[in-house]
């Protein structure tokens, strides 16, 4: 049985005029991303070191102008079959700018994404974005279960 090693695929970049995404994570604002996430809806608190391994172990896409990140998706996977989009975020001075439907598209064109049985997500702020993608809500009784702790990041002694 072959085992693989490297999952990784080359970095992949897309162009949009002055702004750019691309899944080379030496590129990553890693400190940027951290600002967002520590003070969001679903990584409230987050340290940076949490953030550096979520980065470091997924397929992350950084958003950016002029070399600025301005926004983040990464794709949690097993690079085979299975994948869950989190930590998707524009900042609110490029919102209302189509930057969140153009990084969400760019992680859907990524090569990775069409191999993949079951790509999940979870979102309370913009189904309407993922809807035109082919996301769509499983809401049925007793398929999706999860363990949550939307506070785990404040606790003491995870910082």
């Amino acid at each position: 049985m072959k085992v693989y090693d490297d999952h990784r695929t080359p970095p992949i970049s897309w162009q949009q005029g002055a702004f750019s995404v691309t899944t080379d994570i030496a590129q990553l604002d890693i400190p940027a991303i951290h600002a967002y996430l520590t003070r969001s809806s679903w990584a409230e608190g987050i340290d940076i070191e949490t953030v550096r391994m979520a980065v470091s172990n997924s397929l992350s896409f950084g958003l950016f102008e002029a070399g600025k990140q301005i926004g983040f998706a990464r794709l949690a996977t097993d690079f085979a079959t299975f994948g869950y989009l989190c930590d998707v975020y524009v900042l609110e001075e490029y919102q209302q700018q189509g930057m969140g439907r153009w990084l969400v598209s760019c992680c859907q064109a990524h090569p990775l994404m069409a191999r993949l049985r079951k790509i999940m997500l979870v979102t309370t702020t913009a189904p309407w974005l993922y809807q035109k993608f082919g996301y769509q809500p499983v809401n049925l009784e007793n398929t999706v279960w999860q363990i949550a702790r939307p506070d785990i990041y404040k606790q003491s002694g995870n910082t």
